[in-house]
């Protein structure tokens, strides 16, 4: 994580959180983009994380851009880090209403 907030976590800390996200729930972070920032991404990968929020990689009607999705309360730790993720996942779920967020349909 950068020098912006509370947390500091390792290089290979932060790279594995975001390899977990992005190989075992790719589609919760598409839902966390279209939900909490209003990006209706094809695609979303978790890029990086640091005091402030989590940051994503989404691909958008042809075009890729980053996103920075703030935390609901920053994480002081590696396991806050999954607390705030499922977080800003039930946020999302909640900005979207009642949809199924695995296929985008609203």
């Amino acid at each position: 994580m950068s020098d912006e907030g509370d947390v500091r976590l390792p290089p290979e800390a932060v790279e594995a959180v975001c390899r977990h996200m992005n190989d075992d729930h790719a589609e919760d972070c598409r839902t966390i983009v279209r939900g909490l920032a209003g990006v209706e991404a094809e695609r979303a990968r978790m890029t990086g994380l640091d005091g402030r929020g989590a940051r994503f990689q989404v691909e958008a009607r042809g075009e890729r851009s980053e996103v920075l999705v703030a935390w609901v309360s920053p994480p002081a730790d590696r396991a806050g880090v999954r607390v705030e993720v499922v977080r800003l996942l039930e946020s999302a779920r909640a900005a979207l209403g009642p949809t199924d967020d695995r296929d985008g349909a609203r």
